[in-house]
């Protein structure tokens, strides 16, 4: 074709249906040019974006993952769950007890500036005698099995995903270690590191987990994938043979790489998270911020906290064995809850007061009196805590 014939190409003469399918190929679009793509693009369907979620927000399937939820306190030296919902702090071997804590996030600051306003610390007691082979500070949160068996990841499958992301902060400046188990079937694991962290400063870790034929999640409430990070693990627990970001099966003394010493073996460290997000698909995307009211309510199906319980009870309801009143639990817990009472004062009776669980379901506890005078018979100001945790 010559130059003539070329310039008598009027524009917008050639139309879609003239290019064939072949002369468009991924090469060429590959070499496009921002400068090429001037105006206003058509819209993409969501149906062509693979891996988000159907909404266009994130799932979460933590609970708590902006730690606003402190039901039990908010800053205790004893391990477990006290203080952080749904978030349980561990160790062993300690020369002085570590601290966990609900703490604020500053201002100013990236989380603070994503929205973020607590986070969960653990500082690190006096280790005199230093880093031994058995000692331990790990932080953990456990999700039921059944929500990971209808979330939507095909867990079996090596080109399906999840994500977990995280902000941490550490006082000292080093790699920290933390892995997902697995606890149906035969328990899997998947150690990863979040890479040597700034001392002081906030980072955001993202790790994007495959599926593995290995994999089994049972349609149940107990316990089925573990999510834990790790302050200190002691090389009881680890091996430099371990192989990072891949499925294995676990064994207690091969869960992770070995660990630095350097932040337990300095006095008074520090270590806070916030934002942890696990969510199906192959990338992270932002946090899905819930309101007080609703992760309150998600933590309480695993703990509930009533304060100044009260009640009344008068001649014609008494029973031989003495008074009692039913405490509802809504909403329904995971499972048979442990109850526990504190405080509150009698109505005169010289009542004692105690809790007897009798309702399996997780509906309700009944607090009983010991008398059974036909005088009027209350108490108030009690505490009742029922926990029903993995």
């Amino acid at each position: 074709m010559s130059q003539t014939e070329v310039q008598l190409i009027k524009a917008d003469s050639v139309v879609t249906a003239d290019i064939a399918n072949s002369a468009v190929t991924d090469a060429k679009i590959a070499a496009l040019t921002s400068s090429k793509l001037t105006g206003s693009l058509p819209a993409i369907s969501g149906a062509a974006l693979t891996n988000l979620p159907a909404s266009g927000k994130a799932h979460n399937l933590v609970i708590n993952g902006a730690m606003q939820v402190a039901q039990r306190g908010t800053s205790s030296t004893v391990a477990g769950y006290k203080t952080v919902d749904r978030f349980v702090a561990s160790w062993s071997g300690q020369d002085e007890a570590p601290t966990q804590a609900q703490v604020d996030v500053a201002s100013g600051t990236t989380p603070y500036t994503l929205g973020f306003r607590k986070a969960f610390k653990i500082t690190n007691g006096n280790q005199t005698s230093g880093a031994d082979a058995s000692d331990i500070i790990y932080i953990e949160h456990m999700i039921e099995a059944q929500d990971i068996a209808n979330s939507g990841w095909n867990y079996t499958s090596s080109s399906s995903y999840i994500t977990l992301s995280f902000w941490v902060k550490s006082s000292v400046s080093q790699d920290f270690k933390g892995y997902l188990r697995t606890v149906d079937g035969t328990s899997q694991i998947y150690p990863y590191s979040t890479g040597t962290l700034s001392a002081n400063t906030w980072t955001k870790i993202t790790k994007t987990i495959s599926g593995n034929s290995n994999l089994q999640f049972d349609n149940n409430n107990e316990a089925g994938l573990q999510l834990y990070l790790w302050p200190y693990i002691g090389t009881t627990y680890t091996d430099a043979g371990v192989t990072e970001n891949a499925w294995a099966s676990y064994a207690s003394g091969t869960r992770t790489p070995v660990s630095a010493t350097t932040w337990y073996t300095t006095n008074d460290a520090t270590f806070e998270i916030t934002g942890v997000q696990l969510e199906v698909g192959d990338s992270a995307t932002d946090f899905e911020h819930r309101s007080f009211s609703e992760e309150l309510n998600r933590c309480q199906r695993y703990c509930i906290k009533h304060t100044t319980v009260s009640g009344s009870a008068t001649a014609y309801n008494a029973h031989s064995d003495g008074y009692k009143w039913w405490v509802p639990f809504y909403p329904q817990m995971r499972a048979g809850p442990t109850i526990t009472s504190s405080g509150g004062s009698d109505g005169g009776s010289n009542a004692v007061f105690n809790i007897a669980y009798s309702d399996l379901t997780g509906y309700t506890a009944r607090i009983e009196s010991t008398t059974s005078s036909s005088s009027e018979v209350w108490f108030y100001g009690a505490t009742v805590l029922a926990e029903a945790e993995l």
